[in-house]
């Protein structure tokens, strides 16, 4: 039987995703899609995140791995897998919130940081705990839980770049989420999908080096 973290795994980093419109989230997706990168977790902080999702779904099917992130409600839980989203990612852990994500049958991220945080969102049965925001402690935070945690599947977000994603693997994650480095928020905004492929193809050499 599969493992409901094999996609995660393989794919490996996800895409962060925040752009003001629609149609500068699927631009933005299919040049990270191009430079290598084929995990997207389409925000909500994006304006018709679910049609986004269910687009980007429709045009690549299994050959991307979508997701919706900034899921703070359960009305967003429910629309992102009414659209197909694969993954829900929460940038906290609040319980009834988590336990509505969870109905949907998705794939459920939830963030923590404190030790506490993480076995709060343990007990609540996530699949994935998003260390958020990871930049605050690096990598040998990571490593640092991973102590008391030794079984915990932990996705930094927050801090990842194509030069230190070696280390967040080293460091026990079992995939990263990557933000403003590479959906890159100034590059969507001026429509600079040269640059967000680029981005995107960093992190994907970076990520087959740390593999091998």
């Amino acid at each position: 039987m599969p493992d409901r973290l094999d996609r995660a795994r393989s794919t490996g980093v996800l895409a962060v995703l925040r752009a003001p419109s629609p149609e500068l989230a699927l631009d933005a997706s299919e040049a990270i899609i191009r430079g290598g990168v084929t995990g997207i977790e389409v925000t909500f902080s994006t304006p018709d995140a679910p049609e986004v999702i269910r687009e980007l779904i429709a045009r690549h099917g299994d050959a991307a791995h979508i997701g919706a992130g900034t899921v703070t409600t359960v009305a967003q839980a429910e629309a992102a897998a009414e659209a197909g989203a694969e993954f829900l990612v929460s940038p906290g852990t609040l319980p009834a919130l988590t336990r509505a994500m969870l109905d949907t049958g998705r794939v459920v991220m939830t963030g923590a940081m404190t030790p506490t945080e993480v076995m709060t969102a343990l007990e609540l049965g996530v699949d994935v705990v998003k260390i958020f925001p990871a930049s605050l402690g690096g990598p040998s935070y990571l490593g640092a839980l991973r102590g008391p945690f030794p079984d915990a599947p932990l996705m930094p977000t927050g801090g990842v770049t194509p030069d230190n994603l070696a280390d967040w693997f080293r460091a026990g994650a079992v995939a990263v989420g990557a933000g403003g480095d590479l959906a890159n928020g100034a590059s969507i905004a001026a429509s600079d999908w040269a640059d967000i492929e680029q981005r995107s193809a960093r992190f994907a050499a970076s990520l087959a080096a740390a593999r091998n």
